[in-house]
């Protein structure tokens, strides 16, 4: 079996990436023909086959595990570079592509992260993708993202979680509500109220369960939707109150749409947490992240709860 080399992971990571030989042919600025010709060596090299020829091209089970190994080693070897590239280039700061992923929540606040950070390095190409938790995770351990910012640490062995800033909850309504402005509000005060719930699985609805459970209080479940500019919309209309992170309500509270709830021990906080893969080292643009988001990430993270 031949060695292999990084262009032809790279080009079998890019076909199973997007599953379409045509779509990996544009991307690579190769032939259709050239790339099917290349993943047949590729397999003729290693003695299995790496996909099956559908309609569309799918994975084998060795085509599965190859490309595991293919991303660890592409983004060892972006990090290598990126690092041998600060040597060289110490004084310009670092320069690269920089992609993070960020949960629904964090999007609030993100893009001023990335606004001070390239003020700081303008030579930094960002990409930013915004998804659920479960699957910014999985794109992180399978090593299509450099780093992620999101609420409470990871369980996921393989991945390394430091938290920077802190994360309050809050309890909304609607600006007109009778319980807007009274203040020394109990959770057996809210017992009558409908409750707007977050779609099952999110990490806020979670939060709210388990604070529901602390204060032995069940509620009353009104709506339960997705996403949390839907459940703004929902509170202002007069629908329910709702549990929300702070990041998701400021212009709405400065502009007197929304009121927050003086509940007592609330807003509740959980952290940042700025998450990074044990096996790979971030060297140059991720390093640079790293510092400045540690640096300047609770001041830009701040926001209002009253």
């Amino acid at each position: 079996m031949k060695d292999l080399q990084l262009r032809a992971l790279r080009l079998f990571e890019t076909v199973a990436t997007t599953g379409s030989f045509s779509r990996a042919a544009e991307l690579l600025d190769m032939s259709q023909p050239a790339v099917s010709m290349q993943v047949r060596q590729l397999e003729g090299d290693l003695g299995v086959a790496l996909f099956e020829r559908l309609p569309r091209p799918r994975l084998t089970d060795a085509g599965h595990e190859l490309l595991q190994h293919a991303r660890l080693m592409l983004a060892q070897a972006r990090a290598a570079q990126e690092a041998m590239q600060a040597h060289r280039d110490e004084a310009r700061g670092p320069r690269g592509l920089l992609h993070f992923g960020v949960v629904s929540t964090a999007h609030y606040f993100a893009p001023r992260l990335l606004r001070e950070f390239i003020g700081l390095h303008p030579e930094v190409r960002p990409k930013l993708t915004v998804a659920r938790r479960a699957e910014v995770l999985e794109m992180l351990q399978e090593h299509r993202l450099d780093l992620a910012i999101m609420g409470y640490p990871p369980s996921e062995g393989d991945l390394e979680a430091t938290s920077f800033a802190r994360h309050p909850h809050c309890i909304v309504a609607a600006a007109d509500h009778p319980l807007a402005g009274r203040a020394g509000l109990r959770w057996s005060d809210l017992r009558d109220e409908h409750f707007i719930f977050r779609e099952p699985g999110s990490a806020t609805r979670q939060f709210l369960e388990h604070l529901l459970q602390s204060q032995s209080i069940q509620v009353r479940a009104g709506l339960e939707l997705a996403g949390n500019e839907t459940i703004k919309q929902a509170v202002m209309c007069g629908l329910g109150i709702s549990f929300l992170s702070a990041h998701t309500f400021q212009v709405e509270l400065e502009a007197g749409r929304l009121a927050v709830l003086d509940v007592e021990g609330l807003p509740k906080h959980i952290d940042w947490c700025f998450v990074q893969r044990r096996d790979t080292v971030l060297g140059g643009v991720g390093a640079a992240f790293r510092e400045f988001v540690f640096e300047r990430g609770a001041a830009v993270a701040a926001c209002r709860v009253r």
